[in-house]
């Protein structure tokens, strides 16, 4: 299966990450916590969920078969 993961840093440390295995936001700071509570609740969880469509599914199809083709 593939896995998507849409991380959010600031100051270099990560505050939020999206897991397409968890199928949610999940915060690693006292903020990253509240904004993944809201971003759950909102559009921001069905956009992440499209992009894994849209862009992660197709264009890991592609790359699976020219690893294929190069075996």
């Amino acid at each position: 299966g593939i896995e998507f993961i849409d991380s959010y840093v600031f100051n270099k440390a990560e505050y939020i990450r999206f897991n397409s295995t968890v199928g949610r936001y999940v915060g690693y700071t006292e903020h990253g916590v509240k904004n993944a509570e809201a971003w759950n609740k909102g559009p921001q969880l069905g956009q992440e969920q499209a992009e894994l469509e849209r862009f992660c599914k197709p264009n890991a199809a592609l790359h699976y078969r020219a690893i294929l083709d190069k075996t």
